[in-house]
């Protein structure tokens, strides 16, 4: 199984590929994805990491609070969307 975490305060010049080499060396990465403007495609400063669920607490644990370009980001267990 797959667990999600929402990773906030991005940096605007985060790539998918960076947010997924920021948090490999943690455990496997499935996917990940930074959250865009609909209207002008940058981004919104956050994005989501889908990982293997034995390695999700280990990668919050080693994330969340750290610097990824300069800014210090937020890593814990995306919320299920809300309908």
């Amino acid at each position: 199984m797959a667990k999600t975490l929402y990773v906030g305060n991005l940096p605007w010049s985060t790539t998918d590929a960076s947010l997924a080499e920021a948090f490999q060396d943690h455990g496997e990465v499935i996917s990940s994805r930074i959250i865009t403007d609909k209207e002008t495609g940058r981004s919104r400063g956050f994005g989501f990491v889908e990982v293997n669920d034995a390695d999700a607490e280990n990668m919050i644990a080693a994330m969340n609070g750290t610097e990824l370009g300069g800014r210090q980001i937020v890593v814990n267990e995306a919320k299920p969307r809300q309908g």
